[in-house]
């Protein structure tokens, strides 16, 4: 559902169909106007200024853990060019190109207005949308300028009163499209709770889930209050209408997934790969370190460049495998069999990396992969090298590839030292999903590689689980996202005897998390009359929090507003 916040309901005159629109008096003293915490909420306040009714709307809004354009970030990041700084480069390479491949050239700095990553010049759609995915405020008035080489001066937010006349249909067109893209229309089913996305490539020839398992999730989701939606790279800007994100892609850092990864952790979503686990088990150079130092027991394995290949024969007996650093499902593995294999493949991969990695060769009839979430075992699975081949996936040149057999075991009947020490490794990665591949050889259990991004297949890794190996993923996500600041439980530890004062040293201790309901309640206090503090205090500290336990559907109260309803007593501006 969208809400569309106004400084006065008699000013929007645009056609709404599907939202709420409330001015910005009822949304900070009236939380029971609507209360589904996943209302996603438009805030087209005259005045984003530090506590100003336009940062409070959006501040209550998060505190209410609710999705809001713009966010509190984005309004104090867009106050000063100082301190947005950061995007400006990319932002003016891309409008510089753009420039370039434009018939006639401009002469003069010009205003480019981008309204919800929309823009009627039609000379830079690409660029209206850029800036909307980096700074996501429902209307923006860049200032383009031509000294120094084309950049972009200023992004400054607009208000609803800054439209011109010829402006005014062009606004609407676009609030229609981006709320009817983001509308899921109400099914005759109990309401979810939350949303999760999953990142997938459906032409990936190796993903981690297939579309039938990925299918599976959506339907798990359903029955678990999850509304599960598919989504792919074209999707970024949209990522932050979801309260979750669940990668099926396989993974890299130089990679639009670890991009993903980053902006939903970012966003305070959940999600699975996190940018921390992707960074330590894409790379084998990172990992293979990562074991040694913790002394998680590996083949023997030597970081070699194009200075080190001779040396290699001192330390291990052929054959050798050669591992390209970011390789995946068996691609960039090479085995040596003698000196000259040895340089050319070394050679080979050193072309794409500067560092490879060399290892003994340890041969086993299968591999043991043990699935593992929030450092608990959900599954153990023996994968069986490919028919006449050495490693499980066997790569043709053609681009072909034929996999070996597998066998899904309870976990209890695995060997307990397969799964101790599967467990030590993912400990060293973070709390998320892994799948620790091992051999179990003559000399003892070792750990070949620790993965973030597990395959998980119907038929496959939930063969003994079967549905629950579902229903434990989801509700993993449903346990992070209840234990977020700002939901029931963190709202109800901020209401038993915090101190109605927002302090600058809480300010600093808690920069990363919004602040709760009674704390929000005190910073109004300091900036309102009496009267209308203690207004807001009770009904933000008490309505929000029952609003936030509240599971249903919204439920709206119709109100009428006077023509001329004043506004709040006194302005939240700071003095």
């Amino acid at each position: 559902m969208h809400i569309i916040i106004v400084e006065r309901k008699t000013h929007f005159r645009y056609r709404n169909p599907g939202c709420l629109v409330l001015n910005n008096r009822e949304f900070i003293t009236r939380p029971d106007l609507v209360q589904d915490k996943r209302a996603k909420i438009i805030n087209l306040s005259k005045d984003y200024s530090y506590l100003g009714y336009g940062y409070y709307c959006s501040l209550l809004a998060e505190a209410r853990s609710q999705k809001v354009i713009p966010s509190v970030k984005t309004i104090l990041d867009l106050r000063q060019r100082s301190i947005y700084s950061h995007a400006l480069p990319e932002l003016d390479e891309l409008l510089r190109q753009q420039v370039k491949r434009l018939v006639m050239l401009p002469t003069a700095p010009f205003t480019l207005h981008v309204f919800f990553g929309r823009t009627d010049d039609l000379r830079f759609p690409d660029l209206a949308r850029r800036v909307f995915d980096e700074f996501r405020c429902p209307l923006l008035k860049l200032s383009i300028s031509p000294e120094d080489g084309w950049h972009i001066a200023s992004i400054r937010p607009m208000a609803l009163s800054d439209l011109k006349p010829d402006q005014q249909e062009f606004f609407e067109h676009a609030l229609e499209s981006y709320t009817r893209s983001n509308w899921r229309a109400p099914k005759a089913k109990p309401a979810a709770k939350y949303s999760l996305a999953i990142l997938h490539n459906p032409n990936e020839a190796l993903p981690p889930s297939d579309r039938r398992t990925l299918q599976k999730f959506i339907r798990t989701g359903e029955q678990m209050g999850v509304e599960v939606e598919l989504i792919e790279k074209k999707d970024y800007s949209e990522l932050a209408e979801y309260d979750a994100l669940f990668i099926r892609e396989t993974t890299a850092l130089d990679h639009h997934t670890y991009r993903f990864a980053k902006k939903a952790e970012n966003e305070g979503m959940a999600v699975i790969d996190d940018p921390t686990s992707i960074l330590r088990c894409t790379n084998k150079v990172y990992l293979a370190e990562l074991l040694k130092a913790n002394k998680i027991p590996t083949p023997k394995t030597v970081v070699l460049d194009n200075r080190g290949i001779e040396a290699i024969e001192q330390e291990i007996q052929y054959p050798i495998i050669l591992k390209i650093p970011d390789g995946s499902f068996s691609r960039g593995i090479v085995k040596a069999e003698d000196r000259s294999q040895l340089e050319e493949a070394a050679a080979r991969l050193l072309r794409e990396s500067d560092v490879i990695l060399a290892q003994e060769y340890l041969y086993t009839d299968f591999d043991w992969r043990i699935g593992i979430l929030r450092g608990q075992p959900i599954y153990a699975c023996q994968y069986f090298m490919s028919r006449g081949h050495w490693q499980v996936v066997k790569h043709s040149d053609s681009g072909r590839f034929t996999e070996g057999g597998f066998r899904t075991l309870p976990v209890e009947e695995a060997p307990a030292e397969v799964v101790d020490i599967a467990l030590k490794a993912a400990g060293l990665i973070g709390n998320g999903l892994y799948g620790v591949d091992l051999k179990q050889t003559p000399k003892g259990v070792v750990v070949i590689e620790v993965n973030d991004n597990p395959s998980i297949n119907q038929g496959e890794e939930d063969a003994v689980l079967k549905d629950e190996l579902y229903r434990r993923i989801i509700q993993e996500f449903i346990r992070r996202l209840e234990e977020r600041p700002g939901t029931a439980g963190d709202i109800a530890q901020a209401q038993v005897g915090m101190p109605l004062q927002l302090s600058t040293a809480y300010a600093g201790q808690q920069g990363n998390g919004p602040p709760s309901p009674a704390q929000i309640a005190a910073q109004v206090a300091a900036k309102v009359s009496a009267e209308i503090a203690a207004k807001i205090a009770a009904e933000v500290s008490s309505q929000v929090a029952a609003a936030m336990l509240a599971a249903s559907r919204p439920q709206v109260v119709q109100t009428t507003e006077p023509a001329d309803e004043p506004p709040l007593p006194l302005p939240f501006t700071q003095k």
